[in-house]
């Protein structure tokens, strides 16, 4: 599967869903956001929303520091 993820093409496993996707990208439960097509996805839809190849998404990692 191809999707582009934070703006390159990359080469996945056949991920079915977004919970597919962050479980593969180790995404921490807390202090992450995705956005799938345009639309931020709330982690609790993660399971519901279907991947399909070509899909575009912006994977953001919150870090703390002072």
């Amino acid at each position: 599967m191809r999707l582009r993820i934070n703006g390159k093409e990359q080469e996945t496993p056949a991920l079915a869903t977004l919970a597919d996707l962050a479980q593969w990208l180790e995404l921490p439960a807390f202090g992450s956001a995705v956005e799938l097509n345009g639309q931020v996805v709330r982690k609790a839809d993660y399971p519901a929303s279907g991947l399909r190849d070509g899909d575009q998404l912006e994977v953001v990692r919150l870090v703390g520091g002072g």
